[in-house]
């Protein structure tokens, strides 16, 4: 198995200028896989602001640009897919409504069985997560989970939420693609990246 590659999240609150000018540096790297705009709350202006100003610096490096939640402006935005909540939707008609070229994330949490749901719907990727507790209360998900998921289950995993060069080290092997922390946009997100991607197996 291939050493995962990155889906890099978008640093929610973070100044639009700030986020554009780092960017290019994290592509560079070639590791990354996918961007994932995370606009919670965010009016359609600034979503369009977002989406404007990092489309063309994904696209140059051929790298998908997705949108977190906001399903409705992903297309119309010329992004590549969303994720979305695994309960949040009916999965069928949204895989439906997308169209087979986009890409469909979905974030499961720490439940197997939605994301067996996710997985029958035709999501492209199932997502896994927080990987240690934090102030969602929400149950961490257990590197058991992604050894099951690696053995039986043919749709690709990704691992966000507290992933630690330790627990990268661990879980890497069962991957197919790994969230770093928004952390990783406060200092040297490239190196960020690099050694990630090392403790990945990368």
């Amino acid at each position: 198995m291939t050493a995962p590659r990155l889906l890099l999240p978008t640093p929610p609150r973070a100044p639009l200028f700030d986020v554009a000018a780092a960017l290019p540096g994290a592509l560079a790297t070639g590791l990354v896989a996918c961007v994932r705009l995370d606009l919670p709350g965010a009016a359609e202006d600034e979503i369009r602001r977002a989406a404007d100003a990092l489309r063309p610096l994904c696209h140059e490096a051929d790298v998908a640009l997705i949108l977190k939640d906001h399903v409705a402006l992903a297309a119309p935005l010329g992004l590549d897919g969303v994720q979305v909540e695994a309960r949040a939707h009916r999965l069928r008609d949204l895989r439906r409504d997308l169209g087979k070229d986009a890409v469909l994330g979905v974030a499961c949490g720490a439940s197997r069985h939605d994301g067996m749901t996710a997985a029958e719907a035709g999501a492209d990727y199932v997502l896994f997560g927080p990987l240690t507790p934090d102030a969602s209360g929400a149950a961490p998900a257990d590197p058991e989970l992604f050894d099951i998921w690696s053995e039986s289950i043919e749709t690709p995993v990704v691992a966000e939420g507290g992933l630690t060069e330790t627990l990268a080290e661990t879980l890497g092997p069962l991957l197919d693609f790994a969230a770093p922390d928004t952390s990783a946009w406060e200092g040297d997100l490239p190196g960020s990246l690099i050694r990630l991607a090392a403790a990945l197996g990368g």
